[in-house]
């Protein structure tokens, strides 16, 4: 019997994955009379991280959401962007409001971390979730009515509704619409971060960047901590599947791109084998053809990953949890309807966000020293009076997107 014959019944709903996206979209199913259950592989939520931004739909996205007092509380002092040479001299000064806010370091920057945070403070506000750390879904399968779960953890149960938020590497969409060959985009690179001791000379509340012969790039983001930072390594080369899971294959690149960068380098391969955080993944698009089938649907970098390189991954998960959440409490005894309409709606928006900047990652990581040199006088031009038209454009591209009003799952701040 369909659990939902009793119109007045509120859905089952299944998040799959406790990161932005299925925290928000479980925040947003809670406000609207719908308790979901999460579960999330991790043992427990994960603190730190990149620095995430809020700009355009996503920023009213967590304005509606009453996110910002929060927000506000835990952002980042990060003023703008810094391109220097290996002896560490200033190459190019980029503040944040060149280009009003929209520009690679926008008016609102916080950790991944705290802003995972900030959205279980208020779902723990709200009434709080079903959650599941330290487990993952192994069998999904679903008929007409529902659809059947089975945990890690030996446990099986039956939902309404299944929604994979777990990631560019998605368990959910390997189950239910197959291998991840058939969806995704190598970009031709990979992209590694972790926590670092501060270097000395490193200018505070800065974002700094350095280009190395070979095709990389090094950078050194603020933390919330002055005494640490966020290292970034970008590299450029063919893919290379021995490095999927092996942090010590993943380390030795690293190694061997860094040997003799200049600058920081040094001090970045010293921290980087002791870091409690450190992440490494190729730079990689998902797209499908539908983000739903049947009663799973998929939300963010499960459906729809653009790469790091479009700047927009927070921004189309908090978006599209906003959209989903939305459309479920607007329709919760017609799951395959609300689900339809949050692609639809959803769409348009995630189209302009997966664009990827201009000479995607090539660009970021010129091979020589002529190539660097190029890339740092086209950036210079792109910074002058005559060409801020056409950047505000270019940064400004989801702008555009008019936000869809679902009064049961708005909280005002």
């Amino acid at each position: 019997m369909n659990s939902l014959d009793n119109a007045t019944a509120a859905p089952r709903v299944l998040v799959c994955g406790g990161g932005i996206g299925g925290n928000a979209v479980a925040l947003q199913l809670v406000r609207a009379g719908i308790r979901p259950t999460v579960v999330e592989r991790a043992a427990a939520p994960r603190p730190g991280g990149q620095a995430v931004d809020l700009r355009g739909p996503s920023r009213d996205v967590a304005d509606r959401m009453g996110l910002m007092p929060g927000i506000d509380a835990k952002r980042l002092d990060e003023r703008g962007m810094l391109y220097v040479d290996a002896a560490g001299k200033e190459s190019l000064r980029m503040p944040a409001d060149m280009f009003d806010g929209k520009g690679g370091v926008a008016e609102i920057e916080i950790t991944r971390g705290d802003l995972n945070q900030v959205l279980l403070d208020a779902l723990t506000e709200a009434g709080g979730a079903d959650y599941r750390y330290g487990d993952r879904v192994t069998e999904i399968h679903q008929d007409a009515n529902g659809v059947d779960v089975t945990f890690a953890s030996g446990t099986a149960e039956r939902y309404d509704i299944v929604i994979g938020a777990d990631g560019l590497h998605s368990a959910t969409r390997e189950l239910v619409f197959g291998p991840e060959r058939d969806y995704s985009t190598y970009l031709g690179g990979y992209m590694s971060f972790f926590t670092m001791p501060t270097p000395a000379g490193v200018e505070p509340h800065w974002f700094s960047m350095h280009s190395l012969v070979g095709a990389t790039g090094i950078g050194i983001r603020p933390d919330a901590d002055p005494a640490t930072c966020k290292a970034l390594v970008v590299v450029r080369g063919p893919a290379d599947p021995a490095l999927r899971r092996d942090v010590g294959a993943q380390q030795r690149l690293i190694r061997e791109r860094l040997a003799g960068g200049g600058w920081h380098a040094e001090a970045m391969l010293a921290a980087m084998g002791d870091a409690p955080d450190f992440y490494f993944d190729e730079l990689a698009r998902i797209e499908l053809p539908n983000w739903s089938r049947g009663r799973v649907v998929l939300l963010g970098d499960a459906g729809y990953c653009g790469s790091p390189l479009t700047g927009q991954g927070t921004a189309m998960a908090l978006v599209g949890a906003y959209l989903l959440a939305g459309e479920i409490a607007a329709a919760p005894t017609d799951p395959c309807r609300a689900l339809a309409a949050y692609e639809t709606t959803l769409r348009p928006f995630v189209a302009a966000a997966m664009e990827l900047p201009p000479g995607g990652v090539r660009a970021m990581t010129p091979s020589t020293r002529l190539g660097i040199r190029a890339g740092m006088a086209v950036s210079r031009l792109m910074t002058t009076r005559m060409m801020k038209p056409l950047m505000m454009r270019m940064l400004g591209k989801t702008d555009g997107y008019t936000l869809p009003d679902y009064p049961r799952a708005v909280r005002s701040a």
